[in-house]
């Protein structure tokens, strides 16, 4: 060993003992960070689909290559990462001798092709990363970015690390290349021969490139544990538990898509019958009460801004960015943690755990991290506006998209659940909504025994459940389809195509009461769980004595489907329940409907985001159109899982629209763009706010908004009467 070599060795040493103590303090720290949430004791559930999970989204890369480019130039990088952190560890035996090598494979001429392979394809990726980052970047002219709230230096500190990496593991090489002493042949290694061709017969050159290559990605590991909420950095390490314990392993994408987390307290599915405020968690008020999976989630965030470019809130002006809310999260649970590691937090009464004598140590602005409203204005020192609460339609496209399964919406929820049950603050004009579902058994208040008017004036008997018990479908009308105009129609048309198709089926009428879907998303889980309890009761006894397999439902609103089929099993409610575009799909396909007209002047489709992205149907209604038109149908620019919200989920049906550009109008200049005619939903929601949309820009004679179910009646039977264009005044 040269002398050379015994400085390269020593520093190598001092500075790689300085990186492993700081990265085990920082895990340490955020291990204690991650430990103050809630109980989650269903996140262990099914540990072998888990890892499959796990192991396919990460090695395959599912998630991101949904983003094509990106994704692909992603992957690259990641797999450099992993199996290049190889040649990391060779650079420690290079330091001590300019000739050394990994044991064993470190001579294996296929493992001199692999590494250059990669090597080279991740020097491709960064570079293309951080084309796209500077392109992308929140300063450039025109438009809102992705990246805009993103820690940007942490961003370039990164991809430079990782670009200096590669490019000095080549240099390394080519060292080697120019003193005679490379292991691996020129047609396995032709670019760190071509470096070597380069560079000067320095015997040390090795040796010391292998310093530099050691000091650069012991720095990246040094300033990572100085900042443990570089989630940049750190989700390289922490997405693989996060994919892990993701809530439903077994979910083809999004798996905080689809039914709502129940509410917990200590891990435990809430009773109302005996929950008491005093002892029991209602929601999130502190974020602390997030459970240790969603301290998890906040903690592995990327930041790189895919949830937010597809948020229809943040795309229309609105203070919501899911990736800002999830980054204020982290940020305040981890400012607050010192306060908490110490004892101090709020019991369930808002009274401090913790004694003078444990905070007396804390500085200053941990106390007051501690003090701040986890929801409140700027004014309050809030951590959350009211404004971001409430700006979500809880249409999953940030689930949808997150390369690391971050389930934002549940969190959304369970913070809008504490302010409505127990703070009781919430957008004035929803109240009206509650008070009706409360009441009336429906959000617009009308009365019980009108749900049946919709059957008047139809040409055959609509049967009764308790009337008739031969029928294989019961049709889950929904409060929409019961009351409201235009959804009514839709009614009309699907129960003329069940009969024309010749299938059983029977309703509930006056036994039917609202879902519960508007209470659950706004936060009120009390009436969502008194509306669904009834409900429960009332389609265990239609279906009683049958399998689950013969108890099946087809409903007209997609709130309406998710709830009953995906929720209500929460509260013993086993059903098969389908769409009525799935079943209408299935009819047409088995000869039972056949459309003998088509219906031209061009339709395009609009997704509702709980029919697609949160239950994945996104061909059943578009072969049915298929079937139902002349030519082919037009797309929208987002559609399927990238299709953009109508605006009227998560209860912002019932709420005014008052900041920004309004969502359903941003979604009707994308669907009259296309030329098309007729804009066709398979949504009552969809349909009202598309509707709006169309009349707001004064369109309403030139562009139709209407259901499948419609489309499709008007090419099987069409002598029937339509009742005029679907533009009757908003019911409520």
């Amino acid at each position: 060993m040269g002398s050379v070599q015994i400085v390269t060795t020593i520093l190598a040493a001092a500075i790689t003992a300085v990186a492993v103590w700081l990265a085990v303090r920082a895990v340490l720290k955020m291990v204690a960070v991650i430990r103050l949430g809630q109980p989650a004791p269903e996140r262990f559930t099914d540990k072998a689909a888990r890892a499959r999970t796990m192991l396919v989204e990460t090695a395959g890369h599912t998630r991101m290559l949904k983003w094509g480019v990106v994704g692909a130039a992603h992957w690259f990088v990641m797999v450099g990462f992993v199996v290049l952190s190889l040649l990391v560890l060779e650079a420690y035996f290079e330091v001590v001798t300019p000739t050394g090598g990994l044991p064993i494979i470190g001579h294996w001429t296929i493992f001199g092709l692999a590494t250059e392979i990669i090597t080279v394809l991740g020097l491709v990726g960064i570079l293309v990363l951080m084309v796209i980052r500077l392109r992308n970047r929140p300063t450039r002219p025109g438009g809102r970015s992705r990246f805009t709230g993103s820690t940007m230096w942490q961003g370039y500190f990164v991809e430079w690390i990782v670009l200096l990496v590669l490019i000095f593991g080549l240099v390394i090489r080519g060292f080697k290349v120019a003193t005679d002493h490379f292991e691996y042949p020129l047609w396995a290694t032709p670019v760190s021969h071509a470096v070597g061709a380069v560079l000067p017969d320095w015997s040390d050159g090795a040796s010391v490139a292998a310093l530099i290559k050691i000091a650069i990605s012991m720095t990246w590991l040094i300033v990572i544990s100085l900042n443990v909420t570089m989630g940049v950095a750190w989700h390289r390490f922490l997405a693989f538990p996060n994919i892990f314990f993701k809530r439903e392993p077994a979910r083809p994408a999004g798996s905080g898509l689809g039914a709502l987390r129940p509410m917990t307290s200590q891990g435990k599915p809430l009773d109302f019958e005996e929950a008491d405020p005093e002892k029991d968690q209602f929601g999130v008020a502190h974020v602390e009460q997030f459970s240790w999976k969603g301290l998890l989630d906040f903690s592995t965030c990327t930041e790189c801004g895919r949830c937010q470019s597809q948020c229809p809130a943040w795309n229309t002006g609105k203070p919501l960015s899911p990736k800002l809310l999830v980054l204020s999260l982290r940020d305040h649970a981890y400012a607050k943690a010192p306060y908490l590691l110490a004892g101090g937090g709020k019991d369930l009464t808002g009274e401090e755990k913790a004694t003078q004598a444990q905070l007396a140590h804390l500085d200053v602005l941990s106390l007051a991290e501690g003090d701040k409203p986890l929801i409140g204005d700027a004014e309050s020192g809030g951590v959350i506006d009211p404004d971001v609460l409430w700006s979500c339609t809880t249409c999953g496209a940030c689930v949808e998209q997150c390369p690391v399964d971050i389930e934002h919406v549940d969190h959304i929820v369970d913070m809008r659940r504490y302010q409505v049950l127990i703070e009781s603050s919430f957008p004035s004009e929803a109240g009206v909504m509650l008070r009706n579902l409360e009441n009336k058994g429906n959000p617009w208040g009308a009365p019980q025994n009108t749900r049946e008017d919709w059957t008047k004036g139809l040409d055959f008997e609509v049967p009764r459940v308790g009337e008739v018990d031969d029928f294989e479908y019961l049709f889950w009308v929904g409060c929409a389809g019961a009351f409201e105009d235009r959804a009514k129609k839709t009614t009309r048309a699907v129960a003329t195509l069940l009969n024309e198709a010749g299938v059983k089926f029977a309703i509930l009428g006056e036994g039917e009461t609202c879902s519960g879907d508007p209470a659950r998303r706004i936060g009120n889980e009390f009436v969502f769980q008194m509306l669904a309890q009834q409900n429960v009761e009332t389609l265990n006894e239609a279906f009683e004595g049958r399998e689950k397999a013969k108890r099946k439902i087809v409903a007209t609103c997609p709130h309406c489907f998710n709830t009953l089929g995906n929720e209500y099993g929460q509260l013993g409610g086993e059903f098969e329940v389908v769409h009525h575009t799935q079943l209408l799909a299935h009819l047409v396909a088995t000869g039972k409907l056949t459309p003998v007209q088509p219906v031209d002047g061009g339709v395009t489709y609009h997704d509702p985001c709980y029919l697609g992205r949160h239950n994945r149907i996104f061909a059943a209604p578009r072969e049915v159109l298929g079937d139902a038109i002349a030519g082919d149908l037009t797309e929208m620019p987002r559609n399927s899982e990238r299709s953009f919200c109508c605006g009227a989920g998560g209860a912002r049906m019932w709420m005014e629209e008052k900041i920004g550009k309004r969502i359903n109008v941003d979604r009707v200049e994308e669907a009259m763009a296309t030329g098309a005619k007729t804009v066709a939903v398979g949504c009552p929601f969809c349909s009202t706010m598309l509707n709006d949309g169309v009349n707001g820009k004064g369109a309403g004679e030139q562009v139709e908004v209407i259901d499948v179910a419609s489309v499709l009646l008007r090419s099987v039977k069409p002598e029937q009467p339509q009742g005029g264009r679907e533009t009757a005044p908003v019911g409520g």
